[in-house]
Protein backbone atom coordinates (compact mmCIF):
# COMPACT_ATOMS: atom_id res chain seq x y z
CA UNK A 1 0.00 0.00 0.00
CA UNK A 2 2.88 2.17 1.26
CA UNK A 3 4.27 2.18 -2.77
CA UNK A 4 0.45 3.17 -4.52
CA UNK A 5 1.20 6.15 -4.80
CA UNK A 6 4.53 5.74 -6.50
CA UNK A 7 2.98 3.65 -9.08
CA UNK A 8 0.06 6.09 -9.98
CA UNK A 9 2.50 8.66 -10.81
CA UNK A 10 4.25 6.30 -12.33
CA UNK A 11 1.56 5.38 -14.51
CA UNK A 12 0.65 9.43 -15.01
CA UNK A 13 3.93 10.14 -16.14
CA UNK A 14 3.63 6.94 -18.81
CA UNK A 15 0.67 8.22 -20.04
CA UNK A 16 1.54 11.49 -20.30
CA UNK A 17 4.86 10.45 -22.28
CA UNK A 18 2.63 8.49 -24.95
CA UNK A 19 -0.03 11.35 -25.12
CA UNK A 20 2.98 13.12 -25.96
CA UNK A 21 4.09 10.90 -28.78
CA UNK A 22 0.75 10.88 -30.07
CA UNK A 23 0.38 14.33 -30.34
CA UNK A 24 3.99 15.23 -31.85
CA UNK A 25 3.20 11.81 -33.93
CA UNK A 26 -0.04 13.36 -35.67
CA UNK A 27 1.44 16.81 -35.67
CA UNK A 28 4.23 15.45 -38.18
CA UNK A 29 1.54 13.33 -40.24
CA UNK A 30 0.65 15.46 -43.15
CA UNK A 31 -0.69 14.37 -47.02
CA UNK A 32 0.98 17.83 -48.16
CA UNK A 33 4.82 18.78 -48.23
CA UNK A 34 3.48 21.96 -48.24
CA UNK A 35 1.81 21.61 -44.55
CA UNK A 36 4.08 19.32 -42.53
CA UNK A 37 2.00 21.16 -39.38
CA UNK A 38 -1.69 20.50 -40.88
CA UNK A 39 -2.38 18.84 -37.55
CA UNK A 40 -2.05 22.18 -35.36
CA UNK A 41 -2.81 24.30 -38.36
CA UNK A 42 -6.66 22.11 -38.30
CA UNK A 43 -7.21 22.82 -34.73
CA UNK A 44 -6.57 26.62 -35.45
CA UNK A 45 -8.87 26.44 -38.31
CA UNK A 46 -11.36 25.08 -36.05
CA UNK A 47 -11.08 28.10 -33.49
CA UNK A 48 -11.22 30.42 -36.25
CA UNK A 49 -14.36 28.90 -37.86
CA UNK A 50 -16.19 28.37 -34.35
CA UNK A 51 -15.69 32.43 -33.78
CA UNK A 52 -16.45 33.06 -37.32
CA UNK A 53 -20.02 31.37 -36.62
CA UNK A 54 -20.68 32.47 -33.25
CA UNK A 55 -19.08 36.30 -33.62
CA UNK A 56 -18.07 37.74 -37.21
CA UNK A 57 -20.53 36.02 -39.47
CA UNK A 58 -23.57 37.06 -37.39
CA UNK A 59 -22.19 40.78 -37.15
CA UNK A 60 -21.19 41.40 -40.42
CA UNK A 61 -24.78 40.10 -41.39
CA UNK A 62 -26.20 42.10 -39.51
CA UNK A 63 -24.14 45.01 -40.41
CA UNK A 64 -25.03 44.42 -44.41
CA UNK A 65 -28.71 43.97 -43.69
CA UNK A 66 -29.03 47.20 -41.57
CA UNK A 67 -26.13 49.62 -43.35
CA UNK A 68 -27.29 51.27 -46.41
CA UNK A 69 -24.92 50.07 -49.60
CA UNK A 70 -23.41 53.42 -49.64
CA UNK A 71 -22.03 53.96 -46.25
CA UNK A 72 -20.41 50.01 -46.56
CA UNK A 73 -19.05 51.33 -49.65
CA UNK A 74 -17.88 54.06 -48.57
CA UNK A 75 -16.18 52.48 -45.83
CA UNK A 76 -14.50 49.44 -48.21
CA UNK A 77 -13.27 52.98 -49.85
CA UNK A 78 -11.77 54.93 -47.08
CA UNK A 79 -9.79 51.97 -45.74
CA UNK A 80 -8.97 50.93 -49.59
CA UNK A 81 -7.58 54.30 -49.94
CA UNK A 82 -5.42 53.88 -46.06
CA UNK A 83 -3.99 50.70 -47.49
CA UNK A 84 -3.42 51.79 -51.13
CA UNK A 85 -0.29 53.97 -49.31
CA UNK A 86 1.20 50.84 -47.77
CA UNK A 87 1.16 49.04 -51.30
CA UNK A 88 2.45 52.06 -53.03
CA UNK A 89 5.77 51.25 -50.44
CA UNK A 90 6.14 47.38 -50.88
CA UNK A 91 5.97 48.55 -55.19
CA UNK A 92 8.40 50.39 -54.80
CA UNK A 93 10.69 48.44 -53.15
CA UNK A 94 9.71 45.44 -55.34
CA UNK A 95 11.16 48.21 -58.23
CA UNK A 96 7.60 48.47 -59.60
CA UNK A 97 8.51 52.28 -59.99
CA UNK A 98 4.79 52.71 -62.37
CA UNK A 99 2.80 50.75 -60.18
CA UNK A 100 4.21 52.52 -57.05
CA UNK A 101 3.54 55.54 -59.30
CA UNK A 102 0.20 55.21 -59.87
CA UNK A 103 -0.41 54.01 -56.06
CA UNK A 104 0.83 57.56 -54.89
CA UNK A 105 -1.83 58.93 -57.74
CA UNK A 106 -4.37 57.25 -56.17
CA UNK A 107 -3.70 58.21 -52.82
CA UNK A 108 -3.75 61.68 -53.55
CA UNK A 109 -6.89 62.02 -56.02
CA UNK A 110 -8.83 60.12 -53.27
CA UNK A 111 -7.66 61.34 -50.29
CA UNK A 112 -8.71 65.23 -52.19
CA UNK A 113 -11.02 64.75 -54.72
CA UNK A 114 -12.77 61.37 -53.11
CA UNK A 115 -13.24 63.06 -50.25
CA UNK A 116 -10.73 61.08 -47.55
CA UNK A 117 -10.95 57.76 -49.85
CA UNK A 118 -14.54 57.84 -49.15
CA UNK A 119 -14.84 58.46 -53.21
CA UNK A 120 -13.02 55.92 -55.51
CA UNK A 121 -12.22 58.58 -57.85
CA UNK A 122 -9.30 57.04 -58.81
CA UNK A 123 -10.79 53.87 -60.53
CA UNK A 124 -13.04 56.19 -62.07
CA UNK A 125 -10.29 58.08 -63.81
CA UNK A 126 -8.72 54.67 -64.74
CA UNK A 127 -5.73 54.30 -62.61
CA UNK A 128 -5.42 50.56 -61.58
CA UNK A 129 -5.44 49.79 -57.60
CA UNK A 130 -2.64 47.21 -56.59
CA UNK A 131 -2.66 45.29 -53.59
CA UNK A 132 0.80 44.57 -52.12
CA UNK A 133 2.56 43.80 -48.85
CA UNK A 134 5.36 43.25 -47.36
CA UNK A 135 4.84 39.50 -47.57
CA UNK A 136 4.70 39.77 -51.59
CA UNK A 137 7.83 41.72 -51.33
CA UNK A 138 10.06 39.46 -49.88
CA UNK A 139 8.64 37.03 -52.90
CA UNK A 140 10.01 39.00 -54.88
CA UNK A 141 13.20 39.45 -53.33
CA UNK A 142 13.14 35.70 -53.64
CA UNK A 143 12.49 34.32 -49.84
CA UNK A 144 10.73 30.90 -50.35
CA UNK A 145 6.98 31.24 -48.68
CA UNK A 146 7.60 28.34 -46.43
CA UNK A 147 4.57 25.98 -44.91
CA UNK A 148 1.56 26.77 -44.49
CA UNK A 149 0.29 28.34 -41.41
CA UNK A 150 -3.05 28.94 -40.08
CA UNK A 151 -3.16 32.34 -37.80
CA UNK A 152 -5.57 32.70 -34.73
CA UNK A 153 -8.30 34.69 -35.64
CA UNK A 154 -5.87 36.43 -38.72
CA UNK A 155 -6.41 33.03 -40.75
CA UNK A 156 -4.37 31.57 -43.50
CA UNK A 157 -0.68 32.56 -43.77
CA UNK A 158 2.77 31.17 -44.35
CA UNK A 159 5.90 31.49 -42.81
CA UNK A 160 7.32 34.19 -44.77
CA UNK A 161 3.62 35.97 -44.36
CA UNK A 162 3.70 36.04 -41.05
CA UNK A 163 6.94 37.23 -40.60
CA UNK A 164 5.91 39.94 -42.62
CA UNK A 165 3.04 40.81 -40.44
CA UNK A 166 5.04 43.41 -37.93
CA UNK A 167 6.04 45.19 -41.15
CA UNK A 168 2.56 45.08 -42.80
CA UNK A 169 1.28 46.34 -39.32
CA UNK A 170 3.76 49.43 -39.07
CA UNK A 171 2.70 50.43 -42.66
CA UNK A 172 -0.62 50.59 -41.41
CA UNK A 173 -1.62 54.36 -41.46
CA UNK A 174 -4.74 53.76 -39.37
CA UNK A 175 -2.60 52.13 -36.36
CA UNK A 176 -1.33 55.47 -35.85
CA UNK A 177 -4.77 57.46 -35.24
CA UNK A 178 -5.38 58.94 -32.46
CA UNK A 179 -7.86 58.96 -29.95
CA UNK A 180 -7.15 55.03 -29.33
CA UNK A 181 -10.72 54.78 -28.51
CA UNK A 182 -11.52 55.80 -32.39
CA UNK A 183 -8.47 53.91 -33.50
CA UNK A 184 -10.19 51.12 -32.31
CA UNK A 185 -13.70 51.67 -33.20
CA UNK A 186 -12.45 51.67 -36.87
CA UNK A 187 -10.48 48.66 -36.47
CA UNK A 188 -13.66 47.22 -35.40
CA UNK A 189 -15.42 48.53 -38.29
CA UNK A 190 -13.17 47.32 -40.67
CA UNK A 191 -13.35 43.75 -39.89
CA UNK A 192 -17.06 43.35 -39.84
CA UNK A 193 -16.53 45.65 -43.23
CA UNK A 194 -14.67 42.95 -44.67
CA UNK A 195 -16.04 39.78 -43.62
CA UNK A 196 -19.47 41.41 -44.93
CA UNK A 197 -17.77 41.89 -48.73
CA UNK A 198 -16.79 37.77 -47.71
CA UNK A 199 -20.62 36.58 -47.19
CA UNK A 200 -21.09 35.10 -50.05
CA UNK A 201 -17.75 33.79 -50.89
CA UNK A 202 -17.84 32.13 -47.42
CA UNK A 203 -21.40 30.64 -47.97
CA UNK A 204 -19.95 29.23 -51.12
CA UNK A 205 -17.40 27.77 -49.58
CA UNK A 206 -19.53 26.06 -47.49
CA UNK A 207 -21.33 24.58 -49.71
CA UNK A 208 -18.98 23.45 -52.25
CA UNK A 209 -15.65 22.48 -50.45
CA UNK A 210 -16.28 18.70 -49.06
CA UNK A 211 -13.24 19.59 -46.69
CA UNK A 212 -13.19 23.47 -46.27
CA UNK A 213 -9.56 23.57 -44.64
CA UNK A 214 -8.23 21.93 -47.86
CA UNK A 215 -9.83 23.84 -50.08
CA UNK A 216 -9.08 27.39 -48.29
CA UNK A 217 -5.20 25.98 -47.53
CA UNK A 218 -4.74 25.25 -51.26
CA UNK A 219 -6.49 28.47 -53.07
CA UNK A 220 -4.61 30.63 -50.66
CA UNK A 221 -1.14 28.98 -51.61
CA UNK A 222 -2.03 29.75 -55.20
CA UNK A 223 -3.66 32.85 -54.47
CA UNK A 224 -0.34 34.41 -53.02
CA UNK A 225 2.17 32.63 -55.34
CA UNK A 226 0.12 34.64 -58.10
CA UNK A 227 0.25 37.61 -56.27
CA UNK A 228 4.33 37.56 -55.90
CA UNK A 229 4.23 37.23 -60.20
CA UNK A 230 0.95 39.35 -60.48
CA UNK A 231 -0.52 36.32 -62.00
CA UNK A 232 2.65 35.48 -64.80
CA UNK A 233 3.47 32.45 -62.66
CA UNK A 234 6.60 31.20 -64.18
CA UNK A 235 6.53 27.46 -65.62
CA UNK A 236 9.45 26.81 -63.52
CA UNK A 237 7.76 27.88 -60.47
CA UNK A 238 3.89 26.00 -61.33
CA UNK A 239 5.96 22.66 -61.99
CA UNK A 240 8.06 23.06 -58.75
CA UNK A 241 4.97 23.79 -56.70
CA UNK A 242 3.20 21.11 -58.22
CA UNK A 243 5.46 18.40 -57.96
CA UNK A 244 5.63 19.22 -54.25
CA UNK A 245 1.77 19.07 -54.00
CA UNK A 246 2.09 15.79 -55.62
CA UNK A 247 4.93 14.40 -53.73
CA UNK A 248 3.78 11.11 -51.63
CA UNK A 249 4.52 11.20 -48.31
CA UNK A 250 6.98 8.55 -47.34
CA UNK A 251 5.63 7.70 -43.68
CA UNK A 252 2.30 7.40 -45.59
CA UNK A 253 1.50 3.42 -45.21
CA UNK A 254 -1.23 3.76 -47.27
CA UNK A 255 0.79 5.45 -50.35
CA UNK A 256 -1.89 8.10 -50.88
CA UNK A 257 -0.43 10.78 -52.69
CA UNK A 258 -1.59 14.42 -52.24
CA UNK A 259 -4.29 16.18 -53.89
CA UNK A 260 -3.13 18.42 -56.39
CA UNK A 261 -4.42 22.28 -55.92
CA UNK A 262 -7.27 23.09 -58.27
CA UNK A 263 -5.58 25.12 -61.20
Amino acid sequence: MKHAPHRTTGRIHGLAAIAAVLLLTGCATTQNPQDPLEGYNRTVFRFNDAVDRTVLKPTATAYKNVTPSFVQTGVGNFFGNLSDAWSAVNNLLQGKVENGMGDVTRVAVNSTFGIFGLLDIASEAGIQKHNEDFGQTLGVWGVPSGPFLMLPILGPSTVRDTAALPADIGGDIWKYKRPENWRNIGAAVRVVDKRASLLDAGNLLEDAALDRYEFLRDGYMQRRQSQVYDGNVPRQAEDADEATSNAEPAADPAGKASAEPTK
